[in-house]
């Protein structure tokens, strides 16, 4: 078996990859919560939002703080603005080709009439 380090680009498309995790996250924007209150909405075991918790947490999405008996969960969106940069190229992609688009009917438009 062979074992390699992820890149931290790949540790977040990967945690993001599973919608339960994506839906920590959403939860996460409105600020810190525990693992039961994230558990909530979700119809899994304890141990299954922990497992979701622990991706995340890797992925360095997600901080675990101690207050009492109690780890609440915050988000840490740090490295989503690694995600942000590199779907950028695609986004400046995809804009060029909209107005090679734009020019191609605009000519077409124009040979028409």
């Amino acid at each position: 078996m062979v074992r390699y380090e992820m890149d931290q680009l790949s540790a977040t498309f990967a945690a993001l990859a599973d919608p339960t995790r994506r839906a920590i996250l959403a939860r996460l924007t409105e600020g810190p919560a525990t693992v039961k209150e994230l558990s909530e909405p979700f119809d899994i075991s304890g141990p299954a939002i922990s497992k979701h918790l622990r991706v995340l947490e890797k992925a360095g999405l997600i901080t675990r703080g101690r207050e009492a008996q109690w780890r609440p969960c915050q988000l840490d969106a740090t490295p989503l603005k690694e995600v942000a940069v590199w779907a950028e190229n695609y986004r400046r992609f995809w804009d060029a080709s909209y107005a090679r688009l734009d020019a191609l009917l605009t000519e077409m438009k124009e040979t028409e009439q």
